[in-house]
């Protein structure tokens, strides 16, 4: 190959930097972000359920529910034990007492996830205006729900989301949970979302307040059970309904699920990787040739003939780095660990290839003793 189309794919690469620096709606920012913020006023939360769909989580439902507890007074609780053979009823009912109302989940119908048909059943329990929506491994710092609600009513939201803050404590997960959020943020530009625009929406589901009544208008979880990734679909069909929603970083909700080893992250990634490609082998290329221009070429710059090449390719990794930063500093993180960024888009490159290649094969998944087809997996919870 030329020197001249050498230092061209170095141009290419550093041209989609550039431009995802110079996007206006950011997406590699933090700003979209939401904490607790003290507050001494007795709020009542008596206007919230907060719904908790759990299957053998005795490990961390003790402090999820103690999370709950250090919020306002009032709070409705339901957890509904989704066939649970470990001790999680037992461990709930003993840490939150009156306050809880355990439902004992059915086994799931035809066609359900056990998170959403979890959800299902609690959802005909719940008769207050609003519905929180947590997962059961989520600690929840004080008066986070009290910042949640008051957000809603400030600015006319029917469906507002934390993306809760991921475990970083081992060296897999110091490596790739930031990268996870911040692919999930590329994907699903907040400030988007956040807007009218109708083509991006996103939540996550590990702490969700909704209006119980949008959930209602929607056709409750039934209308998500043929959903992959359900979180985003709830949020899809809530704004296009006319609603406004919100989604946002925070470190006021934090995930207990512990990460430690690669194979964890993979097989979570590979859940639903291929769904977010809509299951094109079209756009499974499409990914592929853009990750390859984007994480590689610059690396493969620097060892280009041309000296112009090299510099286009230093000046690339700089833009890469500098659109990681952001991320790293909210989680604390050094900013030595965008170094490894080529590395880390590789690997999430191979996650995505893996969830084809199951799909293709016609292989389930296998979440919490349960097996799902391709088309039935659940994200999680």
């Amino acid at each position: 190959m030329s020197i001249m189309n050498l230092t061209s794919l170095a141009i290419a690469g550093a041209c989609i930097w550039i431009t995802i620096l110079l996007l206006p709606w950011r997406p590699w920012a933090t700003s979209e972000s939401l904490d607790a913020a003290p507050d001494s006023s007795e709020d009542d939360l008596s206007d919230i359920t907060v719904l908790i769909p759990a299957r053998n989580e005795a490990g961390v439902i003790e402090t999820t529910l103690s999370g709950l507890k250090s919020q306002r007074s009032g709070l409705n609780i339901i957890l509904v034990d989704d066939q649970s053979v470990d001790n999680t009823t037992r461990v709930a009912e003993a840490s939150a007492g009156k306050d809880l109302r355990v439902v004992s989940g059915t086994p799931p119908q035809s066609g359900w996830s056990g998170k959403l048909w979890a959800l299902e059943q609690g959802l005909r329990q719940v008769d207050t205006e609003l519905l929180l929506l947590l997962d059961a491994d989520i600690e929840l710092k004080p008066g986070i729900i009290q910042a949640l609600r008051k957000k809603m009513r400030e600015d006319g939201l029917q469906l507002i989301s934390l993306m809760v803050t991921l475990r970083m404590v081992s060296f897999w997960e110091r490596l790739l949970m930031p990268a996870f959020i911040y692919f999930f943020k590329m994907l699903y530009p907040f400030l988007l979302s956040n807007s009218k625009f109708p083509f991006v929406a996103a939540a996550a589901g590990g702490c969700i307040l909704v209006k119980t009544e949008a959930i209602r208008e929607i056709g409750g979880f039934g209308a998500l059970r043929n959903e992959l990734i359900d979180d985003c679909a709830l949020a899809k069909r809530v704004k296009s309904s006319g609603h406004r929603i919100w989604i946002g970083l925070s470190h006021s909700a934090c995930s207990l699920r512990p990460y430690d080893d690669l194979k964890t992250i993979w097989n979570m990634v590979a859940r639903t990787a291929f769904n977010q490609l809509r299951y094109s082998v079209l756009l499974l290329f499409l990914c592929t040739a853009i990750m390859i221009i984007i994480f590689w070429l610059p690396v493969a710059g620097l060892f280009f003939p041309s000296t112009m090449a090299k510099i286009i390719s230093v000046f690339a990794l700089c833009a890469m780095a500098l659109s990681y930063f952001p991320t790293l500093k909210f989680y604390g993180l050094t900013k030595t660990w965008a170094l490894c960024l080529p590395a880390i888009g590789t690997l999430y490159l191979a996650m995505t290839w893996t969830s084809a290649i199951r799909f293709w094969q016609g292989k389930g998944t296998e979440w919490k003793g349960r097996s799902y087809t391709s088309r039935q997996r659940p994200r999680g919870g």
